[in-house]
């Protein structure tokens, strides 16, 4: 505990200095929201439509997982509000497309960050959010490496930020947020259990994950927040992330550049636990239909509220060697492959997830195997960026 606390202060000294960005950040946003018809908008989209149904803040809604999460809760009935700052981390223009997705079925997403406590105060005086689907976030492992402060932003500050909000409010929402496979580390026990040690992280973004289980379990015990943290389990699938290995080993197969394929010390393949979108859908809806309810009022607990960590994996982990031959199956090319030793960035061999928990508590079942879910990205990829017989149209 000593050394995590060395950790958060380093943290936070190194986030210090990252205020002057954020500020000009704000002023930005600061433009883009409040008035009569932007309150109208948040209120409409706000709207529940089914009997028991919540009214859910999805922060990082015009992200991958967000953007999914956000379409699955409409389609059902409940109220949907987003909130992205729509940074440039990859190219931004994939994020507006998903907004414009979400405004076709009746989502509103705001424009701004989850640091700014203003614009968050504003959305809880608007609606009463009975529930928050925290998916905002600085993701990647390798580009902490580059620019650390911007995990810091997101992955502390901004949380804090949020949770103050959310402790403050009445009646205080339950939260459901996006923690990470990556808080394994170094853990070598396979299948990755949640009681398995997670102080051993192997990244700066794994390490900013493990500190937002930390804090969050604060923000239980001393204000009662009902929290559910979410260990994602490398999510993929249609919308995806462009830095991610299957989107870019696509994007280069079918440009005919070669693709870089890591692997471990004594030549071992590296293998993750691939878990298509639909089915951690599946699992964030659970998550929030069993979340219970938070047991503060205007930021005094009155007594214990769940907290819970769940592992949403597909419990079937796929060598990424195997991964690239199905994407060459499925786009009918084949790849250039550069294969070389995994350097020493934060990546780790291998990844399983156990998932009897989320099993038993919400009956989180995956249904997609890789070679299916990898051909429903292939066809999404396609006519979403107009290949037409192997070559792009535009």
């Amino acid at each position: 505990m000593f050394l995590w606390a060395l950790f958060l202060i380093a943290l936070t000294a190194s986030y210090l200095s990252f205020q002057s960005f954020v500020d000009s950040g704000s002023r930005y946003f600061a433009a883009s929201w409040g008035g009569i018809q932007w309150e109208k908008q948040v209120r409409k989209s706000a709207q529940i439509h089914r009997g028991g149904g919540m009214s859910v803040l999805v922060t990082g809604a015009a992200g991958f997982v967000g953007s999914h999460v956000s379409l699955a809760l409409k389609k059902r009935g409940d109220g949907v509000v987003g909130i992205d700052n729509f940074n440039s981390y990859y190219d931004p223009s994939l994020k507006k497309a998903r907004k414009s997705m979400l405004a076709e079925h009746g989502v509103f997403v705001v424009a701004g960050d989850i640091n700014d406590g203003k614009l968050l105060a504003k959305l809880f005086d608007v609606v009463a959010f009975t529930h928050v689907m925290h998916l905002a976030a600085q993701a990647g492992v390798r580009y902490a490496m580059e620019n650390p402060h911007s995990y810091v932003h997101s992955n502390i500050a901004g949380l804090v930020t949020l949770l103050e909000i959310c402790k403050s409010a009445n009646p205080q929402p339950a939260v459901v947020w996006a923690s990470s496979s990556s808080v394994y580390g170094l853990n070598e026990k396979s299948p990755f259990s949640e009681s398995d040690r997670t102080d051993q992280p192997a990244s700066l973004y794994a390490a900013t994950k493990k500190a937002g289980e930390e804090i969050t379990h604060t923000y239980n015990h001393i204000y009662g927040l009902s929290i559910t943290g979410l260990r994602f389990f490398t999510v993929y699938g249609p919308w995806g992330r462009p830095d991610m290995a299957y989107f870019s080993f696509t994007r280069n197969i079918l440009q005919g550049k070669p693709i870089t394929v890591y692997r471990g010390k004594n030549r071992v393949d590296l293998a993750r636990d691939f878990t298509y979108i639909d089915d951690v859908v599946k699992g964030c809806l659970g998550s929030l239909d069993t979340s219970g309810k938070s047991t503060g009022s205007g930021g005094k607990k009155s007594g214990p509220a769940p907290y819970r960590i769940f592992n949403l994996g597909n419990t079937s982990p796929v060598t990424v060697p195997a991964l690239v031959s199905i994407l060459e199956r499925h786009l009918k090319v084949k790849a250039k492959k550069n294969v070389v030793e995994m350097p020493g960035n934060g990546d780790v061999p291998f990844t399983h997830a156990n998932i009897s928990m989320a099993r038993r508590e919400f009956g989180y079942k995956p249904t997609t195997d890789l070679q299916t879910g990898l051909k429903k990205f292939v066809k999404w990829y396609l006519s979403y960026y107009g290949y037409n017989h192997g070559k792009a149209v535009n």
